[in-house]
């Protein structure tokens, strides 16, 4: 079916030429390297960033102490609260120019950053506001003390959402923090800076430094913060803790993952065939938890391929500002990487099919692609593809489901798809993994808790669990 093209314009992003870091209250010159933000699906320079460097860091950082010492903690967890939600409404009034800006340095459809990374981001300050006047009933011990000042480093996927689900609990504990957000995906962090300077937060309780790789390990390294918190891909997950090792410095590590879905032959097939599509391809399967394994058992497992195919040959291939658009822009490095592991992949044995969907631009694009015939050696089986590539195995028997969904380092999220309720917590209580939803998949509510497992990490957000790596407890 043809669409005629929904497009949102790219001037509701409301673009500067050029965005500065969020030091103390208010937008400085950052004294590294200036850096262009480039929109995945053009290639095209969005805005000049200055960077950051290391006296950036400790200016940032010692702000943030004055910050805890003088203007956060001592307010008291009802006034914080009252920051929180003014921040959450904020969020909300301006949805829709923070949605078409997060579409255009992430490359993710405008319809999802509307519908999805806006709206959960709004509801993360909107349920921490409601437990800073809390904390003595969160499970954690009377009067429990805030850690003082987090240093986090953030990925490029969905970089609203995961800094909400990241600063609104610090804060609502009473912390202050200093955010490196991705150097690819710089600007939304900084506009939430000025979010904060519209909510009259006061100066020094959030700072937010663009920069490079380099930038992150000197936050988190910085004798002025107690808490680090890293946010991004399992290697460079392994090279942060072993930095940091021998420091006396509290880390918390939410890492990647090869999620998987568990489709029983008693699945309803539409259901089941909806919901991997989705865990599979939704924002490119740039997601940490994104369902790129797919176990689904033998004497279906033609025909729920088939099905897969055809769902996924409708999946729109196009524009990220396109309101008809499933799938936006990668980037033409990223591109490159996943070819690349797929051509590994067809090396090793696997069948592969991409859909038909003609892509507007080339370089920055993949169609979602499906691997068949995959065997657990298979080095696609069990490496974080973070890209738009679904592979498929097959099981007899749900002891064996089990075996080949824990065969792997990660352990972050897993869907059982199964008409039987007991089959799927049969399933559930043997995955190790962090998260298992049953005939559902990437169904996030900001009042329950999600992280991994293993190589995915220690990392707890939502609900009062979320608050725990901001207390000292």
């Amino acid at each position: 079916m043809a669409y005629a093209p929904a497009l949102e314009s790219a001037a509701l992003a409301r673009l500067r030429e050029h965005y500065r870091p969020f030091v103390d209250g208010e937008f400085t010159g950052g004294t590294g390297e200036p850096f262009s933000s480039v929109n995945p699906a053009t290639a095209e320079p969005l805005a000049e960033v200055s960077g950051s460097d290391a006296s950036d860091v400790d200016r940032a950082v010692s702000a943030a102490e004055e910050a805890f010492r003088q203007r956060w903690t001592p307010i008291g967890g009802t006034e914080r609260a009252k920051y929180l939600f003014r921040i959450a409404r904020l969020l909300q009034e301006r949805a829709r120019e923070l949605a078409v800006l997060a579409s255009l340095e992430t490359g993710e459809p405008v319809r999802k950053t509307t519908e999805f990374d806006l709206p959960n981001a709004a509801a993360q300050f909107l349920h921490y506001a409601g437990w800073a006047d809390k904390l003595d009933y969160a499970g954690f011990g009377p009067s429990p003390a805030p850690q003082g000042v987090v240093g986090q480093v953030l990925p490029s996927n969905l970089p609203l959402l995961l800094l909400a689900q990241r600063v609104a609990p610090a804060l609502a504990c009473g912390a202050t923090v200093v955010v490196k957000p991705a150097e690819r995906t710089p600007l939304t962090a900084l506009v939430f800076g000025e979010i904060c300077e519209q909510a009259g937060l006061p100066a020094g309780v959030v700072n937010v430094l663009p920069g490079g790789p380099g930038v992150g390990a000197k936050l988190l390294a910085h004798p002025g913060v107690r808490k680090a918190v890293f946010a991004g891909s399992t290697e460079t997950g392994k090279r942060v803790r072993r930095d940091l090792a021998g420091r006396g410095k509290r880390l918390t590590s939410d890492l990647g993952g090869s999620g998987v879905n568990i489709v029983f032959a008693d699945a309803a097939p539409e259901e089941a065939v909806r919901g991997v599509v989705e865990g599979a391809f939704f924002n490119q399967g740039r997601v940490r938890c994104a369902g790129s394994r797919l176990l689904v058992e033998e004497s279906v497992a033609e025909e729920f391929v088939a099905r897969l195919r055809a769902r996924t040959e409708s999946l729109r291939v196009g524009d990220p500002l396109d309101r008809n658009t499933d799938v936006g822009a990668l980037g033409s490095a990223e591109v490159a990487r996943l070819s690349e592991l797929l051509e590994r992949g067809v090396a090793e044995g696997a069948t592969r099919w991409t859909s038909p969907a003609a892509p507007p631009h080339d370089g920055g694009f993949l169609p979602p692609t499906l691997l068949t015939d995959v065997q657990q050696s298979m080095s696609v089986a069990r490496a974080e593809v973070f890209g738009p590539v679904l592979s498929v195995l097959t099981f007899r028997t749900p002891e064996e489901a089990v075996t080949k969904a824990n065969n792997t380092p990660h352990g972050l999220a897993a869907g059982v798809w199964s008409e039987k309720g007991s089959r799927a917590l049969w399933t559930a209580r043997r995955l190790r993994t962090g998260v298992v939803w049953a005939n559902a998949f990437h169904r996030f509510d900001p009042t329950a808790p999600f992280g991994g497992r293993g190589e995915s990490g220690d990392g707890r957000v939502g609900g009062a669990a979320g608050l725990e790596a901001y207390l000292d407890v």
